[in-house]
């Protein structure tokens, strides 16, 4: 009798551990994730947008689908949302494309070297990366209790945005 005593608060000690663990590794991984994602961004082309998120959540760059943060369900590649910026923090406009519709690296460049106004509002400058809820970034993650017992554990976890100054944006140089 006292061992089955003793064992129900042992498990409860050991089960609240165990999600007071989980719940500190998904609090820094999402914010690790954007870190992520707006890193592969400025270096990758804009038309990478699946292939980042996919790094972004620790997963192999290749394949399609959802998939979800390793012990971490509340986030995934389909939450990590890529803005392209101009230098005044706007979406710009026409974004620069070849003349099959891709992302061009080249014509960005030669954007934001232009002293043309038109020719610069299509110049990406930054990369923000954030999560994503409904299509718009969100402030939180609902963090999810992976047992039942600590309801209380259902808390939001502050979400960061990360912005960064565009880099190559997938510019290679051989071509």
């Amino acid at each position: 009798m006292e061992f089955a005593i003793v064992a129900m608060v042992f498990l409860m000690i050991v089960l609240g551990i165990m999600e007071f663990g989980r719940l500190l590794y998904v609090w820094n991984t999402v914010q690790e994730v954007t870190r992520r994602a707006a890193r592969e961004a400025v270096v990758r082309t804009a038309d990478d947008a699946n292939r980042i998120a996919r790094m972004a959540v620790f997963h192999d760059e290749a394949g399609s689908g959802t998939v979800h943060l390793p012990a971490g369900l509340e986030i995934s590649n389909a939450e990590v949302k890529l803005n392209y910026l101009r230098g005044d923090l706007a979406a710009p406009s026409p974004m620069p494309v070849d003349a099959s519709g891709r992302f061009d690296p080249a014509k960005n460049l030669a954007a934001c070297n232009s002293a043309d106004p038109t020719e610069l509002a299509s110049c990406v400058r930054f990369v923000e990366a954030c999560l994503a809820t409904d299509g718009a970034c969100a402030n939180t993650v609902k963090y999810a209790p992976m047992i039942g017992l600590f309801p209380f554990l259902a808390i939001d976890i502050p979400v960061s945005r990360v912005l960064m100054p565009a880099e190559s944006l997938g510019f290679n140089i051989s071509e």
